[in-house]
């Protein structure tokens, strides 16, 4: 019995959108994505909740607010997400005794152990991914793009609502309260 063939599509010559840095990155991404997405489907939140249990877990999830803003998540939806992995004894909500008018996210044993498993899976999706540049390299790749990802994070976080007003220059019309009308093109 032969293998059977299996169709590949037809790659183009051209490098041109392969060497476009923000099509790169989409590639990168929406692969991870993917990937990560069905690895961690069960667990409440999926992909959100994932990050939300890795940072409880390595004790850099703080306040429900600054987790929040750090994963660009509404900080709505941040509760129900927390609600939702609290209920399933993931993570806790417990007072900060820096500050008792905010509470910390921890970590559980349970949801400890669960991270411990989902994190292995995607450790194994990165080092698939990563599996196109040489070994030796993949190590420096990671620690450069942490470097990007750590820059990025200190000047472009996701602001907080009325962050987000500020940043847009608009914030004499909210104050006043009036709307800034837009232009209309000519």
């Amino acid at each position: 019995m032969t293998p059977k063939q299996v169709d590949t599509p037809e790659i183009s010559a051209s490098p041109f959108l392969e060497d476009d840095f923000g099509f790169a990155i989409g590639v990168i991404f929406r692969a991870y994505a993917r990937a990560v997405e069905a690895t961690v489907t069960d667990l409440p939140g999926g992909p959100r909740g994932y990050f939300i249990l890795a940072a409880a877990v390595r004790g850099e999830a703080g306040s429900q607010r600054s987790l929040a803003d750090r994963l660009g998540i509404d900080r709505t939806m941040m509760t129900y997400l927390l609600d939702d992995l609290e209920k399933d004894g993931l993570v806790e909500r417990q007072l900060d005794p820096a500050d008792r008018r905010s509470r910390k996210i921890v970590a559980t044993d349970r949801g400890s152990d669960l991270w411990d498993g989902l994190h292995a899976k995607v450790d194994s999706i990165d080092t698939l991914l990563l599996s196109a540049l040489p070994e030796e390299s993949q190590g420096e790749f990671r620690e450069m793009l942490f470097a990007i990802a750590r820059q990025v994070n200190l000047t472009e976080q996701r602001p907080t609502d009325t962050q987000s007003v500020e940043r847009t220059g608009s914030e004499k019309a909210v104050r006043s309260g009036r709307r800034r009308r837009a232009r209309p093109n000519v």
